[in-house]
């Protein structure tokens, strides 16, 4: 999935030591969207990725991820983990450019001109 959007806070770097004895480290952000009604997505980068992608505040990207559900206790908890985070402008620029079909050959190009009032019969 991919979500675009403004960093808006960058959270302390977690890192510590799992039950088998592996190092892991977690770099957590906020994003919010901008859209017409902004939301606020929590995310994370995990492993090495905390450190490929040094994200600040005030950066716009499109963010791709994945979204995982777990139980503990009882309880569910869902984490937004993130696994590639590239500038919004550039995601823009390599995005194909839609070319306007154009007129058969011999046919005139259509005047939507407003000067082209020729009393039509709609009623609006």
């Amino acid at each position: 999935m991919e979500i675009t959007g403004k960093i808006i806070s960058k959270l302390d770097l977690q890192s510590g030591t799992s039950k088998a004895g592996n190092q892991w480290k977690k770099q957590e952000y906020v994003l919010e969207t901008q859209d017409a009604y902004p939301r606020k997505v929590h995310f994370d980068f995990f492993g090495e990725r905390a450190d490929q992608y040094n994200l600040n505040i005030g950066d716009v990207i499109k963010l791709s991820f994945d979204i995982e559900s777990r139980e503990y206790q009882g309880r569910w908890y869902t984490s937004i983990r993130g696994w590639k985070a590239e500038p919004a402008d550039a995601a823009a620029a390599t995005a194909p450019v839609q070319q306007v079909a154009a007129a058969a050959p011999g046919m005139p190009e259509p005047d939507f001109s407003a000067s082209n009032d020729q009393g039509d019969d709609l009623p609006f």
